[in-house]
Parts: structure tokens; C-alpha cells; sequence
């Protein structure tokens, strides 16, 4: 039985050294990332769409091939007239990556503008994914109007997942930081947030902190990842469930290691895989992930 995935958010135009002086072209961006993986590893009989705003641009146009020839859907995509999409630079320096944005005034930072539009969106889907960066895109008006649809979703016994995936320079102040990734929390079914974020910015002392703070918020199933540790899953009133993360042979690149755990995570969970067993297929997709080059690797590299 086969059923409909949306994620919400951010794809973005990404540039990256290709020696020589010269940049390579890509599109990637944490939520769009997660909708990549999902559609690698879920069956045939599952769509996944992803919803954003994109200009009228050539870039956007080319962005919106991309995501139809990898079997994104992209009918719920809102193009704005005179926008473009935001893009992101990687530069390396003795092996460590640092990234340079350009995204004020992005076309994805208008996604919840239309209510209406974004209500049928959600309302034709099974599965809703966003993340922390989906909220910190949008102005407060537009975080308000998106949380409302969620809250509305999960009210109708949706799924609705969220990766607090905190990034600070896209927020105004901590405190509306915490505040609002805490309201993201408070609407959805499923939380997937990253240790190490979560120590951070909210001063969690242990996994287990951070499983009981997100469970205070209403939150019924939560799964921490926790990098090279591995994830503690933790579902209704079942005991934690502590899964190794599995060894990568060599790490080249660990951008989209959360992403894809996520993605792979979700295509297990929402066929009805035990959550612990799909951590661990999560985990194993995310193991390859990190042994390529770049956000998004092929499907055929992926474990089956």
C-alpha cells in the first residue's frame, strides 16, 4: 500500500570547487536532501513531492528538471515572478569545508505565503518532513502560518516529522531560535534531531536529555542521531532503543549524513519496519552517503 511523502523547505543552487579555478553546479538543501533519499529507498507505489517556492528564472527551471528527472514530484511548486532561488558556495582549505550563502531574498523564503496552496499540499499527503531550516527561511508571520497547517495535519493523524537541524545565522536572536524550533517540536509526531545541535544550543547533558525534553513537548516518537555513537530511538511508551551507527569504509564528505538517515529512515518507518530496524537501515544508507562526494549520490550506490 502506497502513500504520499511531502517535504517542505529550502532547495538551493550549490557551487563547489572543481579545481583549476573553475565551480561545479548543484542543487541541494537540507529538506530536498531528505526527499532525494526517501525516494531512493521508498517502493513505486510511494510518491514523494517536495514543496518550496523557485523563481521564473533558467536556474529554477533547471532545478525543477532535476527534481523530475529523480522522481520528485513538483506540482506543488509555488514560481514566483522576479525571484530566483538562493545559492551556496563550498570552499575547501586543508580538508575542512566552509560554506558562503546568498539567499535574502530567495524565492523559498515566500513558501508559506499562500495558505491556501500550502493547506492542499499538505492535505493530499500522508507524510509531512521540515526542518529548523524551513522555519528559519520564513518571516514570523509565515512560521506561524506553516505550524498552524502542521499542527492541523498531525490533529488528522498524519505523520509529521522534523529535524531541528539548528543553524543560528538564519535566526534573528537565540531566544525566538529556541523558541520556534521548540514550536516545530510541539507539531509534530516525530522529531529527529542531531546530538550535537541539541547540546549546543539547548545545553542537553546526555541523549537521554534530550529525549525527555522533546517527549515534555508533547512529542510522541523522538530519535536522536548521534554521529559516529550511533541513535537512540525512542517510540510512544516503548523503552529506548539504542542503535549503533554502522562504520563507514573511508569518510569523504558528511554534509547530508543526517539528511539521508532521515530520508532512509522514513521509507522504512512509514512501510511499517519496527522503528529500531529502520534506524539501523538509516544508518547503513548513511554510511555510504558519507564515503561519496557531495549532498546527493546516486540511488544505485545505496543499499537495498
Amino acid at each position: 500500500m502506497g502513500g504520499k511523502l511531502l517535504s517542505i523547505g529550502e532547495c538551493m543552487v550549490e557551487l563547489s570547487q572543481a579545481g583549476e579555478g573553475l565551480l561545479r553546479k548543484g542543487f541541494a538543501g537540507d529538506t530536498f536532501n531528505t526527499a532525494w533519499y526517501a525516494r531512493a529507498c521508498l517502493p513505486a507505489e510511494w510518491l514523494v513531492d517536495y514543496y518550496t517556492a523557485v523563481g521564473d528564472d533558467p536556474l529554477s527551471t533547471e532545478m525543477l528538471t532535476m527534481m523530475k528527472a529523480a522522481g520528485i514530484g513538483t506540482t506543488a511548486i509555488r514560481r514566483i515572478e522576479g525571484k530566483t532561488p538562493g545559492l551556496y558556495l563550498i570552499t575547501l582549505k586543508n580538508g575542512e569545508r566552509t560554506f558562503s550563502y546568498w539567499r535574502d531574498t530567495a524565492a523559498a523564503k515566500k513558501l508559506a505565503d499562500d495558505p491556501d496552496h500550502l493547506r492542499a499540499a499538505i492535505e493530499g499527503s500522508d507524510v509531512v518532513y521540515f526542518s529548523g531550516i524551513t522555519l528559519g527561511i520564513l518571516a514570523p508571520g509565515a512560521v506561524d502560518t506553516l505550524l498552524a497547517e502542521l499542527r492541523r495535519a498531525k490533529a488528522w493523524g498524519k505523520t509529521v516529522a522534523f529535524d531541528p537541524n539548528i543553524r543560528p545565522r538564519l535566526w534573528p536572536n537565540k531566544d525566538y531560535m529556541l523558541k520556534t524550533i521548540e514550536d516545530g517540536a510541539r507539531a509534530a509526531t516525530l522529531v529527529l534531531p542531531s546530538f550535537d545541535d541539541e547540546t549546543t544550543h539547548f545545553g542537553d547533558k546526555t541523549v537521554a536529555d534530550t529525549v525527555a525534553r522533546y517527549k515534555a513537548l508533547g512529542v510522541e516518537n523522538v530519535a536522536v542521531k548521534n554521529g559516529a555513537e550511533g541513535a537512540t530511538i525512542s517510540f510512544g511508551t516503548s523503552e529506548q532503543a539504542y542503535v549503533p551507527a554502522v562504520a563507514a569504509t573511508n569518510v569523504v564528505d558528511t554534509t547530508s549524513a543526517g539528511d539521508s538517515f532521515n530520508g532512509a529512515f522514513l521509507s522504512r518507518l512509514v512501510c511499517g519496519v519496527a522503528p529500531a530496524e529502520a534506524a539501523a537501515y538509516g544508518a547503513s544508507v548513511a554510511s555510504v552517503v558519507i564515503g561519496h562526494h557531495g549532498a546527493l549520490i546516486s540511488p544505485g550506490l545505496l543499499p537495498g
